[in-house]
């Protein structure tokens, strides 16, 4: 359980102001049909995920055990500190708008989210846990509680959100994390 609501949390606060969460905000304005946007988000959250979570988990798996803690919780913290530099726009949005809301939402967010902070999150959290399906499903869920809400009150909600304070929140729980993940191995 602690997988799957650590999971939920840190991809939901992560994707705060993050650059898919714009992009949700974008598609939103660009086609009446909401709910091809929100599946195309979960299909394409669901096989980046699913390949991230499994990514990690294996990898856990080739890394010396006495250096699992370090390598994870070093990791952790230093996407936290990546948190706090914001997103730059790097997108092909014009040229994948042409094939309708589902297939444009799966391929811009499939494509946004390689090499992305919750991807990486994500093979982290797979590497910590060692579970791919409670990763899987509670970073989709963060994923989905980020920027489901965008798709249909985009303008409204991202007035009151403030990118830079949940970039720091999620800054701190990645540290945090790192921390919890690393004082075990110093106290053996």
């Amino acid at each position: 359980m602690e997988a799957f609501l650590t999971s939920v949390s840190t991809v939901a606060l992560a994707e705060m102001g993050d650059k898919t969460q714009l992009l949700a905000l974008f598609l939103a304005t660009r086609f009446s049909s909401k709910l091809s946007i929100v599946f195309g988000i979960l299909v394409a959250t669901l096989l980046n995920h699913l390949m991230s979570a499994w990514f990690g988990v294996e990898v856990a798996n080739w890394i010396p055990i006495n250096w699992i803690h370090w390598v994870i919780g070093l990791s952790f913290i230093l996407v936290g500190l990546w948190l706090l530099i914001p997103d730059q726009d790097h997108s092909e949005e014009n040229t994948m708008l042409k094939h309708g809301a589902f297939i444009a939402t799966f391929l811009l967010f499939f494509i946004a989210e390689i090499g992305d902070k919750t991807q990486v999150a994500t093979i982290l959290l797979g590497a910590h846990y060692g579970s791919v399906w409670l990763v899987l499903l509670g970073s989709t869920i963060g994923m989905m509680l980020a920027n489901v809400p965008v798709v249909f009150a985009g303008n409204w909600i991202m007035e009151r959100i403030n990118p830079s304070r949940t970039r720091q929140l999620a800054c701190l729980l990645f540290l945090i994390m790192g921390m919890v993940t690393i004082v075990p191995s110093l106290l053996q």
